[in-house]
């Protein structure tokens, strides 16, 4: 059992990450998130009660990236069940986030839901059967639901700095489209791709729109069940496994959460029937993932006995 409060062990984390001269590289490649200042930091633990505990710049709004693939996979199942796996696969990529090598072998078939040609197949099953505004609109509303804060909101300026750049994700979605894995035209689900990938949020509100998560599919606190327990559990174990691109084992290793992070900077992580936590740091490490936001989780799950695979004594970690 941990020997001090939860209140101390995040207000400490959070120091000690302010501290910190290494913070990472921001993602330049995506012009508008490499004008993001890196000297920031937020983390936040949702707990079942509906209380949030936050240190840091908790207030601070930034782009979800591909954490946001979370709920977007979230909704895809609901839409199409477990005939989704038809298109995308489960399976770690142990490559870069952005492979095209991968997908050429695998005949456009993605290896998971959360590397980008993962993602981009899943917008446009998503997509079918709506126009892109009206797909992307019931994606914002869930974000706001899960969150139950309305001021969720897709930051254009990201969007569009994404669609510019973007050219690596075409590439992608034509050679899947080559395929039929893509039904829908390119520049449509890409669009709604780049535009949930630039929803902003706080930490605070993403640890509360992971609650769900954590507590077998329903929020505890308001009572709103979003899926069943066996997908909770299925989304969770797609995100232990394949949730941190090439990077997932390490991250499995250290911290022993499931978790999504994003190139903004955000993790999403999950502690099964205790917490949802959500942390921001915008420098990245090598892997595409939140340098200082990798080692926050360490210490928390270190500190708190949270690591699902058991509860070793903080060693200093990171």
């Amino acid at each position: 059992m941990p020997s001090q409060s939860l209140e101390t062990v995040v207000a400490e984390i959070a120091a000690e990450m302010a501290a910190r001269p290494d913070r990472g590289q921001v993602a330049t490649y995506i012009p508008e998130l490499g004008r993001v200042d890196p000297n920031q930091f937020a983390i936040a633990v949702a707990l079942p009660d509906g209380s949030v505990v936050c240190a840091g710049d908790c207030a601070t709004f930034f782009s979800i990236q591909s954490v946001s693939k979370v709920f977007t996979l979230t909704l895809a199942l609901g839409l199409a069940g477990d005939r989704l796996w038809n298109r995308v696969g489960r399976e770690p990529s142990g490559s870069r986030f952005n492979s095209i090598v991968q997908l050429e072998h695998e005949r456009g078939i993605p290896r998971n839901p959360f590397i980008n040609a993962g993602a981009i197949a899943i917008t446009d099953l998503i997509l079918s059967g709506h126009k892109p505004r009206e797909a992307l609109a019931e994606i914002l509303r869930f974000m706001q639901f899960l969150a139950d804060d309305d001021s969720v909101y897709i930051d254009q300026a990201v969007a569009a700095s994404e669609e510019r750049t973007g050219f690596n994700n075409r590439a992608l979605a034509n050679f899947m489209k080559g395929f039929g894995v893509i039904e829908n035209p390119v520049e449509y689900v890409l669009g709604v791709y780049f535009h949930h990938c630039a929803i902003a949020m706080t930490c605070r509100q993403l640890a509360k729109a992971g609650t769900f998560l954590a507590h077998l599919g329903k929020n505890p606190a308001t009572g709103n069940s979003v899926v069943t327990a066996e997908r909770a559990k299925r989304i969770n174990a797609v995100m232990l496994t394949c949730g941190h691109y090439d990077g997932s084992g390490e991250f499995a290793y250290r911290v022993g959460l499931p978790g999504k992070s994003g190139v903004g900077g955000g993790i999403l992580a999950v502690v099964p029937g205790k917490a949802s936590v959500a942390v921001w740091s915008p420098g990245l490490d090598a892997s595409g993932n939140s340098h200082l936001g990798r080692i926050a989780l360490e210490r928390l799950t270190a500190r708190m006995g949270w690591s699902i695979f058991g509860a070793p004594a903080d060693m200093g970690v990171g």
